[in-house]
Protein backbone atom coordinates (compact mmCIF):
# COMPACT_ATOMS: atom_id res chain seq x y z
CA UNK A 1 0.00 0.00 0.00
CA UNK A 2 1.54 3.41 -0.73
CA UNK A 3 1.86 6.11 1.65
CA UNK A 4 -0.87 8.20 0.05
CA UNK A 5 -3.52 5.25 0.51
CA UNK A 6 -2.25 4.67 3.98
CA UNK A 7 -2.96 7.97 5.02
CA UNK A 8 -6.25 7.73 3.36
CA UNK A 9 -7.01 4.59 4.70
CA UNK A 10 -6.34 6.25 8.25
CA UNK A 11 -8.21 9.13 8.13
CA UNK A 12 -11.76 7.36 6.79
CA UNK A 13 -10.65 4.81 9.60
CA UNK A 14 -10.95 7.46 12.36
CA UNK A 15 -14.37 8.65 10.45
CA UNK A 16 -13.39 11.56 8.47
CA UNK A 17 -14.58 11.76 5.00
CA UNK A 18 -13.13 12.24 1.81
CA UNK A 19 -13.85 13.95 -1.73
CA UNK A 20 -12.81 12.92 -4.90
CA UNK A 21 -12.11 16.51 -6.33
CA UNK A 22 -10.57 15.33 -9.79
CA UNK A 23 -8.63 12.73 -11.82
CA UNK A 24 -6.55 13.48 -14.69
CA UNK A 25 -3.70 12.49 -16.52
CA UNK A 26 -3.30 9.89 -14.57
CA UNK A 27 -3.51 11.68 -10.90
CA UNK A 28 -5.98 11.83 -8.63
CA UNK A 29 -7.03 14.70 -6.06
CA UNK A 30 -8.67 14.00 -3.27
CA UNK A 31 -10.10 16.80 -0.22
CA UNK A 32 -9.54 15.48 3.43
CA UNK A 33 -12.88 16.48 4.95
CA UNK A 34 -13.81 16.75 8.85
CA UNK A 35 -16.22 14.27 9.63
CA UNK A 36 -19.27 16.60 9.43
CA UNK A 37 -18.34 17.24 5.86
CA UNK A 38 -17.80 21.05 6.52
CA UNK A 39 -14.11 21.88 6.01
CA UNK A 40 -11.49 20.82 4.24
CA UNK A 41 -8.57 20.27 5.95
CA UNK A 42 -5.74 19.17 3.29
CA UNK A 43 -5.50 17.39 0.26
CA UNK A 44 -3.50 14.22 -1.67
CA UNK A 45 -2.73 14.24 -4.45
CA UNK A 46 -0.83 11.12 -6.29
CA UNK A 47 -0.23 9.68 -9.33
CA UNK A 48 -0.73 6.28 -7.39
CA UNK A 49 -3.04 3.81 -9.39
CA UNK A 50 -4.01 2.32 -6.18
CA UNK A 51 -5.57 5.22 -4.85
CA UNK A 52 -7.82 6.00 -7.41
CA UNK A 53 -8.70 1.95 -7.99
CA UNK A 54 -9.35 2.35 -3.78
CA UNK A 55 -11.49 5.36 -5.02
CA UNK A 56 -13.44 4.27 -6.97
CA UNK A 57 -14.56 0.86 -5.01
CA UNK A 58 -15.30 3.18 -2.60
CA UNK A 59 -16.87 6.17 -3.70
CA UNK A 60 -16.75 9.88 -2.21
CA UNK A 61 -17.93 9.71 1.56
CA UNK A 62 -19.52 13.13 0.88
CA UNK A 63 -20.75 13.81 -3.18
CA UNK A 64 -21.15 17.12 -3.88
CA UNK A 65 -21.64 18.54 -8.00
CA UNK A 66 -18.59 20.42 -9.41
Amino acid sequence: MSDDLERLQRWVDSGALFRLVSRRGGESTIALLTCSGGEEMGRIVSADPRLAEWCAAHGDSQVEDF
